[in-house]
C-alpha cells in the first residue's frame, strides 16, 4: 500500500461530511496522529535512544520517517 493508497482512502473518507466539515475532521485526524507518535515515543522512548546512539546511520533513516510523517499531516491539513 503506497502513500498514494492511503491519500486516496482519506479522500473518500472525507467526501462521507459536508464540505464545512471536512477541514475540522482534518485537524482531528492531524492531532489524533501526533497523539498517538506521542504516546508510541513515550511507552518505548529506550528504543528510539538506543537506536540513535547505537547506529549512527539512523540519522537518514529518521529524517526521511519524519519527512514522511510531516507530508501525511500537511496532506490530512490540505497544505500546499
Amino acid at each position: 500500500m503506497s502513500l498514494t493508497d492511503i491519500q486516496n482512502l482519506y479522500l473518500e473518507f472525507l467526501k462521507n461530511f459536508p464540505a464545512n466539515l471536512q477541514p475540522i475532521i482534518s485537524i482531528g485526524m492531524a492531532v489524533l496522529i501526533v497523539f498517538a507518535i506521542i504516546k508510541v515515543i513515550k511507552k518505548d522512548w529506550i528504543y528510539l535512544i538506543v537506536l540513535v546512539l547505537l547506529l549512527p546511520g539512523s540519522k537518514p533513516i529518521l529524517q526521511n520517517i519524519w519527512q514522511g510523517i510531516v507530508v501525511f499531516i500537511k496532506f490530512l491539513l490540505n497544505i500546499k
